[in-house]
């Protein structure tokens, strides 16, 4: 329509973008068989992808020394864990930055190898479970252990990993098979 033989500007719509996650990839560890960056970034973006805010994570892969002194230090275990989550200390939907997650490749080499499972997916699975630590999930009850192994599942089919919990009678073969308890 004109007006005074003007025409009239649409309306600019700002197109809707994604909220920016930064995940930040630091190789403390000379142990082999290590998931590239790009791929530990991909597997935390999409424990990220529900959370409607930017966001910002630290995936630090460690050796077993670094794993045990950490695992000693916050949790008072002798042993190093798979992963550790290091929350920022404020609520989730509070903060840009959540935290840092520290993943042993030692361990999860060797968790890998003995649950008869594919290391790749082995690796999301526990970056994915270290990045819904830092949003709030937990495992400690029964309820909040089954909602959070739903979503894992969720997130590691999207990836096209299959379900990690399945046991292993039940895994068409070449599928990953039982995890351990805590994972």
């Amino acid at each position: 329509m004109h007006t005074n033989g003007m025409k009239r500007n649409p309306t600019i719509r700002a197109k809707k973008t994604e909220p920016v996650m930064i995940v930040n990839v630091q190789v403390a560890t000379r142990a082999g068989r290590i998931p590239g960056a790009r791929r530990i970034r991909r597997w935390a973006r999409a424990a990220l992808s529900a959370r409607k805010a930017a966001a910002e994570v630290t995936v630090r892969i460690v050796g077993e020394r670094e794993g045990r002194l950490l695992n000693q230090r916050w949790r008072g275990r002798p042993n190093a864990a798979n992963v550790l989550s290091f929350p920022s200390g404020n609520p989730p939907s509070n903060t840009r930055t959540l935290g840092d997650i520290a993943v042993c490749a030692p361990v999860v080499a060797r968790e890998a190898r003995a649950q008869g499972k594919v290391p790749a997916a082995h690796w999301a699975h526990l970056v994915i479970h270290g990045v819904l630590h830092l949003l709030g999930h937990a495992h400690e009850q029964r309820r909040d252990a089954a909602a959070m192994e739903a979503l894992e599942i969720r997130i590691l089919a999207g990836l096209g990993f299959a379900n990690p919990y399945q046991v292993a009678e039940e895994a068409p073969p070449g599928l990953i098979h039982n995890a351990a308890a805590g994972t």
